[in-house]
């Protein structure tokens, strides 16, 4: 058997996972740190292969996605230490069959490519895929697979930490909802400000995207409150919480980099 390794290298947390045949069939999250060295990562790396059952000969192509480059050049060096494999890695010089429409097409992230890719070939088009992380990135493409742009805000952990941080008087708080909207605590009030918040401007942003372009847009969300955002929505949305993942397969796919 043969698989490949995608490495989804993001602001807070990396996410690497083993696919097949564009499936993800086991996956790990660990923190990105530029002060992680080769020889950290790599031994890491190694301990889950191993526990997973998986060889290092079975690992026949590495790819990348990363908004880090510090610590893509760490994961270049492993792939080629370990794997004996240059890895290749997702970015605008791919040939993934996405029109960029951005003013500077340098300037799209990486896994905001990988995201598209991905939701375009489980859904087609238009759509928007909603991603949050430490950023909440809402991406537009069209019928065509064409980027046509989009929208990033605070994600919500970072306007959590924000607050506190900014804020003498306002703790560090655990992201649940509460059960009334009109709150009786200052955790409470702050849970339901950046959940609800972030709810009621996720389902306006949309709306107004969808006014631009005239049309419904499939929706497609990923990154770790996808599934509060699903469960306490009005609109339908798919979920994928592996999308980057995904993307990094079908771009490789679609370049024949494997």
């Amino acid at each position: 058997m043969s698989y490949l390794l995608a490495v989804d290298i993001g602001n807070t947390n990396t996410v690497i996972g083993v696919m097949q045949d564009g499936r993800v069939l086991k996956s790990w999250r660990v923190t990105t740190g530029n002060l992680q060295t080769e020889d950290e990562l790599g031994m890491l790396l190694l301990s889950f292969l191993e526990r997973g059952g998986y060889s290092l000969n079975a690992i026949k192509s590495v790819g990348i996605c990363s908004v880090v480059p510090d610590v893509t050049a760490i994961y270049q060096k492993i792939s080629t230490r370990y794997f004996g494999k240059e890895p290749f890695s997702i970015g605008p010089h791919l040939d993934m069959g996405i029109h960029i429409r951005y003013k500077d097409p340098m300037a799209v992230g990486a896994d905001r490519l990988a995201n598209v890719l991905a939701a375009f070939l489980a859904y087609g088009g238009p759509g928007i895929v909603i991603d949050f992380g430490t950023a909440t990135t809402f991406d537009v493409y069209s019928a065509d697979c064409d980027y046509l742009g989009g929208v990033i805000a605070p994600g919500i952990e970072t306007s959590a930490m924000a607050l506190h941080r900014r804020a003498a008087k306002l703790p560090r708080i655990e992201l649940t909802l509460p059960e009334t909207v009109i709150a009786k605590t200052t955790t409470e009030s702050m849970q339901n400000g950046i959940l609800l918040g972030t709810l009621a401007a996720t389902e306006g942003i949309i709306k107004k995207i969808e006014n631009e372009l005239g049309e419904k847009a499939v929706l497609t969300l990923t990154g770790g409150f996808g599934q509060f955002i699903q469960d306490h929505s009005s609109l339908h949305f798919n979920l994928r919480p592996d999308l980057v993942l995904e993307g990094i397969w079908a771009a490789g796919l679609k370049s024949r980099l494997f």
